[in-house]
């Protein structure tokens, strides 16, 4: 038999599956898997979806829509935003991974602990799990599956525009704390260097002509202000990033 596992209110999928992986933790599974409940994946897949893990060939596995031998009647516009948050998400995975958002999914043993890390507590949790997966060294393969969308049209209770935010947002997020240096640090320098060459040209013009310029002033300052602040903002967040990862 089954055992379902019921939330009072609707919470998110992330904080479902995070209460699913902590319910199943103590049994000592040596693979657990997951899929929609709303009929668009096939269980009959599983076997295929496992044989990766057990044939040690990864420690994670996705079920894609998007590689050779997969069979989706997915609608275009569906297609056309899946696209585009796949493109946004797609750096979790840092690009080996064609399907990020796909929920049928099988995780080994060893990577439980990491995946109740999770912090995103809706769909954003696809695009986290595959980050932690990553991050820690963990195989992902990606295995072809079927997907159905005809007749479920209505079972999806994803607005496309909030679920889209939501993962830009996290794809954001997973890029300040790995990267923080390219993010405000590359951006901060660029910015100290147009406030220094903005500085330059002010004094050279007040040399020529002997009138102060207040907006060239006022550029500069900003520039300079912006470019120190995100300069100095991206040394804190990597500090705390790389001790984060010396005490984890």
């Amino acid at each position: 038999g089954a055992e379902v596992i019921r939330h009072e209110r609707n919470m998110g999928k992330g904080v479902a599956l995070k209460t699913m992986l902590t319910y199943v933790k103590p049994l000592s599974p040596d693979i657990v898997v997951t899929l929609d409940a709303d009929g668009q994946h096939d269980p009959n897949e599983i076997p295929e979806v496992l044989k990766p893990i057990i044939n040690r060939e990864a420690d994670m596995v996705v079920g894609s829509r998007y590689i050779e031998g997969s069979k989706t009647d997915i609608p275009l516009y569906r297609k056309i935003g899946l696209k585009l948050v796949n493109l946004a998400s797609k750096r979790s995975s840092r690009g080996i991974i064609k399907d990020t958002q796909s929920g049928f999914r099988a995780f080994s043993s060893k990577m439980l602990d990491f995946m109740l890390e999770c912090k995103a507590k809706g769909y954003g949790i696809e695009t986290e799990q595959l980050a932690l997966a990553v991050k820690n060294g963990f195989r992902v393969a990606e295995v072809p599956i079927t997907v159905k969308y005809k007749g479920l049209e209505k079972t999806s209770k994803k607005n496309p525009v909030t679920h889209g935010v939501e993962l830009i947002g996290l794809a954001l997020r997973i890029t300040v704390e790995e990267r923080p240096l390219l993010f405000f640090g590359l951006p901060g320098a660029v910015l100290l260097l147009l406030g220094l060459a903005s500085g330059v040209y002010l004094l050279w013009y007040f040399n020529e002509t002997r009138y102060f310029s207040i907006p060239i002033a006022l550029i500069t300052l900003g520039a300079l202000f912006t470019g120190v602040t995100l300069f100095i903002t991206s040394l804190i967040l990597y500090a705390i990033a790389r001790l984060k990862e010396r005490y984890e």
